[in-house]
């Protein structure tokens, strides 16, 4: 089965469990349901990579096969231990945004051409389902790219944020710069008169200043502001180099009117998740320090 994708790996995405970290919580989970003595005896971090790269001969020991059909029901250890014949059930999104918001989800299908995991109509639809809590709490790193990113500025705790940093989460936050040119053509464009949108960057930008200012000096080091005055095309949020969150700029639209693609990188040779990867990286590059 090496370098062939088998379905435990495919549901760990689905679900947003790739991570060793995030992958050993719900082990976790999962076996204190089965027998407590099991919590705490989840795989080591190379275990989990031959299991995921089809490289382990037979199945894990009983213990583990036990955990494991607990963390997906309805599913054996030898199915999904079994190559991904691309005929996964579409996957689903755990957090079901409420009824009264009036936007749903689209739920798209895993393929090995492609690694959209949802795509939202808006970004309220979108923060829904994915609350800033949901996304940040266990990151290890965050990077953000747009105009006001009012997700980690407005919609996240300044103690959360202080509480990341000083754990040792790295986050980068690139903003619009509220003293460029690209901001006021794209208030033209949004219909804003006042500044609306300069302010808020100004005033987003100055809240992690004063928050870096209070962190110890290695915990500072972490988290990096920049701007950049270019025309403004996607909000990106990349979290721990695998889920990454795009919306576009519509014309005389306002961003929280943007739909949302979510993408979880599955190592497609022509997936989406490079690419955006790579749009940050260079938007990075040419930005400028606060």
């Amino acid at each position: 089965m090496t370098g062939r994708q088998i379905l435990l790996k495919t549901l760990l995405q689905q679900r947003h469990w790739q991570t060793y970290k995030t992958f050993c919580k719900e082990y976790d989970k999962a076996a204190k349901s089965v027998d407590s003595t099991l919590r705490g005896k989840w795989p080591s971090r190379a275990q989990l990579h031959r299991w995921l790269s089809g490289e382990l001969k037979g199945l894990p020991y009983s213990d583990h096969c036990r955990v494991l059909e607990t963390m997906f029901p309805g599913r054996s250890v030898e199915e999904l231990f079994s190559l991904n014949n691309g005929e996964v059930p579409a996957p689903r999104i755990e957090v079901e945004p409420p009824k009264s918001a009036g936007h749903v989800a689209e739920v798209c299908p895993t393929s090995p051409m492609a690694d959209v995991t949802a795509v939202f109509s808006s970004r309220s639809a979108f923060a829904s389902a994915y609350p800033p809590s949901a996304l940040f709490d266990t990151a290890r790193e965050i990077n953000a790219a747009g105009l006001s990113l009012n997700v980690l500025c407005q919609g996240y705790p300044d103690h959360q944020l202080k509480r990341l940093l000083e754990s040792g989460t790295k986050i980068r936050c690139l903003f619009l710069d509220p003293q460029g040119s690209a901001i006021r053509a794209r208030e033209d464009e949004e219909g804003y008169k006042d500044g609306t949108l300069t302010t808020l960057t100004a005033l987003n930008i100055s809240m992690l200043t004063r928050l870096k200012a209070r962190l110890a000096p290695e915990a500072a080091e972490l988290l990096e502001l920049r701007v950049y005055d270019e025309t403004i095309r996607f909000n990106i949020l990349i979290v721990d180099g695998a889920t990454c969150m795009v919306q576009p700029y519509l014309p005389q639209a306002r961003g929280v009117d943007s739909p949302t693609i979510v993408i979880n990188d599955n190592t497609a040779a022509d997936g989406l998740f490079p690419v955006f990867d790579q749009v940050f990286t260079s938007m990075w590059e040419r930005s400028s320090p606060v």
